[in-house]
């Protein structure tokens, strides 16, 4: 039960600190809108969608496309019941899920560290910044080609299977990079012709929903360093998910405040993608080592944004 929780509080904090984005987006597209209906709708059953349907239903999916054998039924299940059948199926696609997921973290982590504006916490991060693309898409390419000639090295039961899932973690990335990149443009557009915008308030709530399936992604495949018992994550992910929903209207500013805190979530995802990668790999890690070090990290980043803050005197807000 101990590790249960600690694996629960594990994915609530990391689910809340890789969504700070999300919240910071939701609050600025609400800001834009005229209809109240409209605005609590997306704040009630925007919840049940966030919750049931992405973070419900993208775990039960990524373990269809890891095992197509177990069946979308027994994906599903694999959410609900503890079937020891689909136990069993899930843990022996666990290596190819750490693949894919530890890829798709590691080139996050990589273009946040080269090429995403920041507020810099840590020395090197000014300096990392300067190579900018050229370097991001280096390592990125490195990194593939790395994974690849491992996996071939590596006496593996299917290291196609593993090949492959490096090569569509890959993919996966850079498809909802794509779709980030393009949502960043639109919130611009919006938010500078505010309440004039041409489109509709229920179709910023569509947006929206979109929005935070296309963000979910990070927190839905981080969550597998944590575990891969699907239930755990799905309440772990869920009290996240209704976390930043309250955020979005009740207190972004505050959140904007704390500058550092994307950087611990950042440096999160790092670490997981590592694990994964590791795991993927054949290593055994310990279940508690995701979250205590997921704490850490994120809490020495919040340390370090309250001592700013009292330095600066800045109660209010500061955009991170």
């Amino acid at each position: 039960m101990f590790e249960f929780a600690l694996i629960i509080l594990g994915l609530v904090v990391f689910e809340v600190v890789s969504s700070i984005d999300n919240a910071v987006v939701n609050a600025d597209v609400l800001s834009t809108m005229k209809s109240e209906r409209a605005k609590r709708f997306f704040l009630t059953w925007g919840i049940f969608f966030a919750i049931f349907v992405v973070r419900g239903i993208l775990p039960s999916l990524i373990v269809f496309l890891a095992d197509p054998s177990i069946g979308v039924f027994g994906a599903l299940q694999a959410m609900w019941q503890n079937d020891d059948t689909v136990t069993a199926a899930v843990e022996a696609a666990a290596p190819t899920i750490m693949m894919a997921g530890g890829m798709f973290l590691l080139l996050l982590w990589l273009h946040w560290l080269f090429m995403e504006e920041k507020t810099f916490g840590l020395p090197l991060e000014r300096h990392i910044q300067t190579y900018g693309a050229v370097w991001f898409y280096a390592l990125a390419s490195l990194l593939l080609v790395g994974a690849l000639v491992e996996i071939n090295r590596l006496s593996v039961e299917n290291p196609m299977h593993l090949a492959l899932a490096a090569a569509v973690g890959f993919s996966v990335f850079f498809i909802t990079q794509g779709f980030k990149e393009n949502a960043e443009k639109i919130e611009e557009r919006l938010i500078a012709s505010g309440e004039e915008s041409s489109m509709s308030d229920w179709a910023k709530v569509m947006f929206l929903e979109v929005i935070d399936m296309a963000f979910s992604v990070d927190g839905v495949v981080g969550a597998f360093a944590f575990t891969t018992v699907v239930p755990l994550i799905l309440i772990g992910n869920g009290i996240g998910a209704i976390v930043v929903r309250q955020l979005t209207v009740s207190n972004v500013d505050r959140i904007r405040s704390y500058a550092y805190l994307k950087n611990g979530a950042m440096y999160s995802i790092g670490f997981l993608g590592t694990v994964m990668m590791l795991e993927g790999f054949g290593a055994h890690i310990p279940s508690w080592i995701s979250p205590i070090v997921t704490m850490l990290v994120v809490g020495y980043f919040f340390w370090k944004s309250v001592g700013e803050n009292k330095l600066n005197g800045n109660t209010t807000g500061r955009t991170v």
